[in-house]
């Protein structure tokens, strides 16, 4: 295993959103990271400075600080090499993640203005959904304050990857940790594309293709279905962007890192898309295209590329 990281090169790693249903989790698995040295929890809720007291009861190198309000966003956030963002509303039965458009994009345009201003070199990580158009947001307001770099915004699409994983795991009877498939597109409903021509480990037949593909880009409502009113995914949400922030964070400490990611790309015929992503300390190191695609894939693009344009203008004109 690669030695102990130097207290010197590990990394202050701010969450906000820390005391929501993904922030929680995800705050308990960053804490066990051996990069960070500094976990900064923040969050509207008055219960922020618990979550920070509670996690900083576990005995690990990372020091925790909880922090409320607007006013103590600049403390939060000044210095921090990487801001993970799952703050905003869940969905609710019957709700896109379009549904949440108004309520979050208000939410995480205040928080990248705080990022813009106290952090402009940290590797901003969103979570808060649509990230299809959440994203776009965050890249505008960096451009209002002239501190826009299309290496450091990345959405988290790790979720559409595990799940992917999962299910192929279990449809094959394989060990779901020696999966690992590629997920284009973007990061709601048919925006979403596993490439299951592209893993070695199996072939599929179009009877289970079809099944499996639609499980992978609505595996989100049957989590907001089963929890019945009560949320949506927050605990393998948590997982998966545990997932990528590790990925960033090794990658900034030197080592070979490679993720799925909704970046600033030409790959496609739209601005943002998510393929894989070599990463490297600058954040985006190479971007890889889509690669050989099936007929079956193929046919889901133009669709998939109709609908995220759509997303992605939407998030630019809210931020215009």
């Amino acid at each position: 295993p690669p030695p102990t990281p130097d207290p010197h090169t590990m990394s202050k790693v701010a969450v906000l959103g820390a005391a929501g249903g993904i922030g929680q989790p995800l705050s308990l698995l960053l804490k066990l990271n051996k990069y960070v040295k500094h976990l900064s929890l923040y969050d509207v809720a008055p219960v922020t400075p618990g979550v920070a007291a509670d996690l900083g009861h576990i005995p690990t190198r990372a020091k925790v600080t909880g922090h409320t309000g607007n006013d103590q966003l600049k403390d939060a956030l000044t210095g921090c090499d990487v801001v993970v963002i799952p703050a905003g509303v869940p969905r609710k039965p019957g709700m896109t993640r379009d549904d949440l458009f108004n309520t979050n994009a208000t939410i995480v345009q205040t928080l990248a203005t705080g990022c813009a201003q106290f952090c402009p070199d940290a590797k901003i990580l969103i979570i808060s959904n649509p990230v299809n158009s959440t994203v776009p947001i965050v890249a505008e307001t960096f451009k209002k304050y002239k501190v826009y770099n299309p290496k450091t915004i990345f959405g988290v699409t790790s979720l559409d990857v595990c799940r992917a994983n999962t299910f192929v795991a279990e449809l094959k009877n394989l060990d779901p940790s020696e999966v690992d498939i590629n997920v284009v597109g973007g990061h709601a409903g048919i925006t979403i594309l596993p490439l299951f021509s592209q893993f070695k480990g199996a072939t599929f037949t179009q009877e289970e293709l079809e099944p499996l593909t639609h499980r992978v880009q609505f595996g989100g409502d049957e989590v907001v279905k089963a929890k019945a009113g009560a949320g949506s995914a927050t605990l393998s949400m948590a997982l998966a962007g545990e997932r990528f922030t590790a990925a960033v964070l090794r990658a900034l400490h030197g080592e070979a890192a490679s993720e799925c990611a909704f970046v600033e790309s030409d790959v496609a015929p739209v601005p943002f898309f998510a393929s894989r992503v070599d990463l490297g300390p600058e954040g985006v190191k190479k971007i890889h295209g889509l690669g050989q695609l099936s007929a079956f894939e193929q046919a889901k693009l133009d669709p998939l590329y109709a609908e995220l344009k759509a997303s992605i203008e939407k998030g630019i004109a809210f931020a215009k």
